[in-house]
């Protein structure tokens, strides 16, 4: 039911500007049995030199989710939408039938970012970009969604994709559920802190891939913030 990824088996490469670990198959590091989790297919965990970035490169048909851990990230595209999204907050990019963008780190400290692309159910629609923040207070003790596919999910950012991108801060000791469904996915990262999930205990920046269970508890070891992909 959970396949424990560690952090310190995550592949990835330090190219001096980025440190860059992958949850999945991505760039050069390729390995056969971590290509996808349902239709979640990218997890990056990104941190990022002051004064340095992604220069403009072009994407087409990807959800992309950037979920700021610390520090702030700066957008710029080729349809002319700026914006700067801090710490705690989430900006999505629907690439669509093609954008080009730049994510820079204009800060003078690191800035820590997960980055999470899926597999969009719908394509050949523009592309998009928005941002919103998610202030920590709305989200203490409980799931709350960030970016969704799904109608009623109130304010999450939209994306054209079957998924939900949802994040929880919980105290030393606290619990929360979140409803799968036995016939979908969820992978789970602990930006901070370490969680335990039937059991299996997963520590700050670990991956816990789950499936064929139909809501999931998860109870914080410590002070602890979380970022789950529900996904198709």
């Amino acid at each position: 039911m959970i396949d424990l990824r560690p952090f310190s088996s995550l592949g990835g490469e330090n190219h001096g500007w980025l440190d860059a670990k992958h949850h999945f198959s991505f760039a050069n590091y390729h390995d056969p049995a971590r290509t996808s989790w349902g239709n979640l297919r990218v997890w990056n965990d990104d941190v990022i030199a002051p004064n340095t970035g992604f220069p403009p490169h072009p994407h087409r048909d990807m959800e992309i989710i950037t979920y700021v851990r610390e520090g702030a990230i700066s957008h710029a595209d080729n349809l002319g939408n700026s914006g700067r999204t801090e710490a705690g907050d989430v900006q999505v990019m629907s690439a669509g039938t093609g954008i080009a963008h730049s994510e820079w780190n204009k800060e003078d400290v690191e800035t820590r970012i997960f980055q999470i692309w899926i597999i969009p159910t719908r394509t050949g629609e523009k592309p998009s970009w928005g941002a919103r923040p998610f202030p920590k207070g709305e989200r203490a003790g409980q799931f709350v969604t960030l970016a969704s596919g799904f109608d009623g999910d109130g304010d999450a950012l939209p994306i054209r994709t079957d998924a939900r991108v949802v994040a929880a801060t919980l105290k030393a000791g606290e619990s929360a559920d979140y409803p799968i469904g036995s016939d979908r996915r969820a992978y789970l990262v602990p930006a901070t802190g370490a969680v335990e999930i039937e059991g299996v205990r997963v520590n700050a920046r670990d991956g816990a891939a789950i499936r064929d269970v139909e809501t999931i508890r998860v109870t914080a070891l410590e002070d602890s913030e979380l970022v789950l992909v529900d996904a198709a």
